[in-house]
């Protein structure tokens, strides 16, 4: 893990993301490498630094453009060179812009280590996720709390998992057919995961979040403003929600192994390993607990 933690970072500090000594030290701290190995534990070690890679790209994006207070139409103008490294399928030689030039090299790993229809799959929810952010800025510069039905049908696209979900089958080296892919069942489970994972992560980030702008998106701002809950009350819901996914996975997952596809078996435990490593590595990565630190808020009742 620690091996990948540092080739990861250097990678991030190389590709020019990272253009600041504080910033890379704070990445340094948040061991953004044991993520991966917590997620995907059974990748080897050039897949496992492709979906480690994968993933601090996201928090890197996040950063800069989803945590801050970029305008949605700054968001809007920055998608074309992203779209672009995303589509052109011959490659592009160039780009000016550092977040498209590492999706670039990213997705030149995805074609050497996967298939047509994995690169597919991954391209396509990601552009899904890009498009989400615009949303995501929408709705922070117009102080707009979004709805709940509104919230629960973006956030399964702006918390970016179906776009590492996408690299699971290429990590375990079981690739599924795209029928499997599109599977209503497999297709069901992975909604109920995604529920899970983004649902803990505004849970275990509210405290990072709270008072700035992007805490309107964040489900327990969403029910605070829409259902008069207090804070607790609304993580407290938010642990029922919750339940009721894990629920449905648990209910979904004998219906797929009667399915004899080893891949879809391999899939099922990807997604299971990452709602248990996304909450090991939040309850010790930096990222999250020095928020907490510094919020004597939470987590208040009011």
């Amino acid at each position: 893990m620690e091996r990948v933690n540092t080739e990861t970072l250097d990678w991030l500090v190389g590709s020019g993301i990272l253009d600041d000594v504080e910033t890379v030290e704070r990445y340094r701290q948040a061991k953004y490498g044991w993520l991966g190995a917590r997620t995907y534990p059974y990748a080897q070690h050039h897949t496992l630094r492709l979906v480690t890679d994968w993933c601090v790209w996201l928090f890197a994006f996040d950063d800069a453009f989803c945590e801050s207070d970029r305008r949605a139409a700054e968001m809007a103008r920055a998608l074309p060179q992203l779209i672009v490294a995303l589509d052109d399928l011959e490659g592009v030689d160039e780009a000016d812009d550092v977040f498209a030039k590492a999706l670039l090299e990213i997705k030149g790993r995805i074609v050497k280590y996967g298939d047509e229809d994995q690169l597919d799959r991954w391209r396509s929810v990601t552009k899904d996720y890009l498009f989400a952010q615009v949303w995501e800025a929408a709705n922070r510069e117009d102080e707009v709390v979004p709805s709940l039905d509104d919230y629960i049908f973006m956030r399964r696209r702006t918390g970016a998992m179906l776009t590492v979900f996408a690299l699971i089958d290429v990590a375990s080296g079981y690739s599924l057919t795209p029928a499997e892919w599109r599977h209503p069942r497999v297709r069901a489970i992975t909604e109920s995961a995604n529920d899970v994972v983004v649902w803990d992560n505004d849970l275990i980030s509210y405290a990072k979040e709270s008072g700035e702008g992007n805490s309107r998106n964040n489900l327990v701002s969403v029910l605070v403003s829409h259902r008069g809950y207090s804070r607790q009350q609304a993580m407290e819901v938010i642990g029922t929600m919750r339940n009721r996914a894990i629920d449905e996975m648990v209910t979904l997952r004998p219906s797929l192994e009667a399915l004899g596809s080893e891949a879809v078996l391999a899939y099922v435990r990807g997604l299971e390993f990452w709602i248990s490593g996304s909450v090991d590595y939040s309850l010790t990565s930096s990222r999250y607990t020095g928020a907490w630190q510094r919020d004597d808020r939470m987590p208040g009742p009011q």
